[in-house]
């Protein structure tokens, strides 16, 4: 889990004032953008970015860790934002599906989803690719189908696209690590 305070002193902090009946203060970046707001200690980042911000491409789907449609990047690193509460990422970024594109134009692997029909009703896609990029980031532009199939296997796809899903993926690391050497 990535926290930034530890466990127990989130937990108590969140218990004391859970008690007492009040809201605390979270301030963190989301999608580039500073924000903050008072929420119940027991409000999921989930819900704090959908409810609370009013970025409904992270879905709910399972609300218990297994389903993978609710994937955000937690100070860059994917993670299941239905089991991370709101106050454990005071000071953290985030960045949602929404924050991928930038300027109007797809992120790289966003494009790669649209051009390989790594989609079918939708719901599961916004996790997808925020896990997709992660699994680029972490292990380059160059992954083979097994490395994504396993790297996948929280993500749930109720539609069964999982070889468009894969063939998507490849199609988005590559784009991803092209745009990473033109960087260079």
């Amino acid at each position: 889990m990535f926290f930034r305070k530890s466990q127990s002193e989130a937990a108590a902090a969140q218990g004391a004032a859970a008690r007492a009946g009040s809201a605390i203060t979270v301030a963190m970046t989301v999608n580039g953008k500073a924000v903050s707001a008072d929420v119940d200690p027991r409000t999921l980042l989930v819900h704090y970015v959908r409810d609370g911000l009013r970025l409904t491409g992270t879905h709910v789907g399972c609300d218990t860790s297994q389903c993978g449609a609710c994937v955000v990047h937690l100070d860059g690193r994917a993670i299941k934002s239905c089991t991370v509460l709101a106050a454990s990422c005071d000071g953290a970024k985030v960045t949602t599906i929404e924050g991928l594109a930038q300027d109007g134009k797809l992120h790289p692997m966003q494009e790669a989803f649209r051009e390989h029909h790594g989609l079918q009703c939708g719901f599961c896609t916004p996790g997808m690719i925020m896990a997709a990029v992660d699994i680029v980031n972490r292990k380059g532009g160059t992954v083979d189908e097994a490395t994504i199939r396993h790297e996948l296997e929280g993500n749930i796809c109720r539609c069964t696209g999982y070889h468009n899903i894969v063939a998507a993926v490849r199609a988005g690391a590559a784009a991803m690590g092209g745009m990473r050497q033109a960087a260079e």
